[in-house]
């Protein structure tokens, strides 16, 4: 009898993980990809919006202005959130509430009512970087962090990629205000089906078995109560959050105002603009999943995680700068499009590491540290919205740009102090 239980405890051990935590990964990819589709929708229909409904360009970043300080606002209460009851309820709600916001955006009859819809859609979609950077938490190894975070990250820009020319094809079909009904319907499917599958921790799981688990290396229950003492005294967390103003600045220079600067300043028709659009978004997706990869292979390498996340960052950051200058005094668009698509592949090289050291600092409260850093980056982001109009008015649209290539230096400066190996003490 004895050698029979010893054979299947053998069996047992030598079985072969599942493949859970891939499918979770494949969710939150998926969940990043459609917040960027639901932004990129304004970002793509404005030139149409503002002619129809008469908004001027200024008012239209205060509108923008609105859900992106907003947005900024409550990631903070969003990372708690997700913290507090967990990654699978806090999820599925907030996406359900940004995603019939994004629906209400179609509905939007003014400037007033348009910046209403968009705080309030802001305020939603507030939780869900951090809320799903918690997901992952208790799914990912450390040596898969950097490669998960650039895969979802990548994601989200392969969304918005995909949006412009989406977009574009619905408007001239059936209207701007269809592609707001549209993708809103598809956040709503995806929150019925992350409530359906996802759990908190692989021990929920019932599909799960003992090698996943072991693989994983999970176990521990934790504590509903977060550590804000100590998160917020944390040194390297500021500086983390200084970085990542600069790169959510220059990453919403992009997201927000590149189809209009190719239309209003290089000439491109609509649907030329839509094609255009796309390019530098598809250069940042490989960014997002080139950085993140290639940091955890030099982590894996070496064991030293300062190398693998702060050097790998600095030259993603110096690369976007350097690219940025030509890109803007090229005369001609395609050129000028194609180093705009190496400066954001540089910017998007960073995002992944950078969102992989709350993972590595913060562990189970990975939502509510990355939640500050997210906080300052969309301030940063705010603020954009307003400075970029105002200069491209005033001094035309290749100084917004120029500035980008500023704050990429700045933020590389930032990465030398950054520390990933000091875990926050709880």
């Amino acid at each position: 009898m004895q050698p029979k239980l010893e054979a299947n405890a053998t069996k047992t051990t030598r079985s072969r993980p599942t493949h859970v935590r891939h499918v979770v990964l494949a969710l939150t990819v998926v969940a990043y990809m459609i917040t960027y589709m639901d932004r990129q929708i304004l970002a793509t229909a404005r030139p149409v919006i503002r002619q129809e409904l008469g908004i001027s360009l200024v008012m239209m970043g205060w509108i923008t202005f609105g859900f992106r300080i907003a947005y900024a606002l409550f990631q903070i209460p969003g990372g708690w959130l997700g913290d507090r009851f967990g990654a699978r309820r806090a999820l599925a709600l907030i996406v359900t509430w940004w995603s019939m916001f994004t629906c209400f955006t179609g509905l939007a009859w003014n400037a007033v009512s348009m910046l209403n819809i968009q705080v309030l859609f802001g305020l939603g979609e507030a939780g869900a970087f951090p809320i799903a950077t918690r997901s992952l938490a208790r799914w990912m190894r450390p040596t898969e962090r950097g490669f998960a975070q650039g895969v979802t990250h990548a994601g989200s820009r392969l969304g918005a990629a995909l949006t412009p020319p989406l977009v574009v094809l619905i408007i001239a079909v059936y209207g701007w205000r269809a592609a707001f009904f549209v993708f809103g319907a598809l956040g709503v499917v995806w929150a019925a089906v992350w409530f359906s599958y996802y759990r908190d921790t692989p021990e929920e799981h019932s599909s799960v078995n003992a090698a996943e688990r072991e693989l994983i290396g999970s176990g521990k229950k934790r504590s509903n109560v977060v550590p804000w003492r100590q998160i917020l005294s944390h040194g390297n967390l500021w500086i983390l959050a200084l970085m990542y103003f600069c790169y959510n600045y220059n990453l919403n220079v992009y997201n927000d105002w590149f189809p209009s600067y190719l239309r209003e300043s290089r000439g491109l028709s609509l649907a030329q603009m839509g094609f255009y659009a796309s390019l530098p978004l598809f250069a940042g997706t490989l960014g997002d999943l080139a950085g993140g990869w290639f940091s955890d292979v030099v982590l894996r390498r070496t064991s030293n995680v300062n190398l693998a996340r702060r050097w790998v960052a600095i030259a993603g950051f110096l690369l976007s700068a350097a690219a940025t200058v030509p890109a803007t005094l090229a005369h001609n668009p395609k050129l000028s499009v194609a180093f705009y698509c190496v400066a954001f592949f540089g910017l998007e090289w960073t995002v992944g590491i950078s969102w992989a050291i709350p993972l590595d600092i913060g562990g189970d409260y990975a939502g509510s540290v990355s939640a500050v850093m997210n906080t300052f980056g969309n301030i940063g982001g705010a603020i954009s919205s307003t400075v970029v109009t105002y200069m491209a008015t005033l001094y035309g649209w290749n100084a917004p740009f120029m500035m980008t290539a500023v704050l990429c230096l700045i933020a590389a400066a930032f990465y030398l102090k950054i520390d990933a190996s000091r875990r926050i003490a709880i």
